[in-house]
């Protein structure tokens, strides 16, 4: 195969995703992609798995590694939910009028 055969297309592995939760005080996430929006009682992440939502009480952004991927929240955690496709753009557009 010559140069210019070559595939061009860069090789993009799968990131791993998890969650840790620390007794409901702070919540350690891989495999985050964005964060689309967050204040001090909710979060809107878009993961590799689909969005996820953090909800609690004085939440705070404590570490954000965008090349990792990795996000770590403090603060009192109530709820941890995922957005299905269907909801998707519903969610998404719902906190992009919220936060213009």
């Amino acid at each position: 195969m010559n140069y210019y055969e070559k595939d061009t297309q860069p090789h993009v592995t799968q990131q791993d995703h998890s969650l840790k939760i620390n007794n409901r005080k702070s919540v350690e996430i891989s495999g985050v992609k964005e964060v689309d929006s967050f204040d001090n009682e909710e979060f809107l992440l878009e993961t590799v798995m689909g969005f996820l939502i953090v909800r609690g009480q004085n939440l705070q952004l404590k570490n954000l590694d965008v090349s990792e991927g990795l996000v770590s929240i403090k603060g009192k955690i109530y709820e941890l939910s995922y957005v299905d496709e269907h909801q998707q753009e519903k969610a998404k557009g719902f906190f992009s009028k919220l936060f213009r």
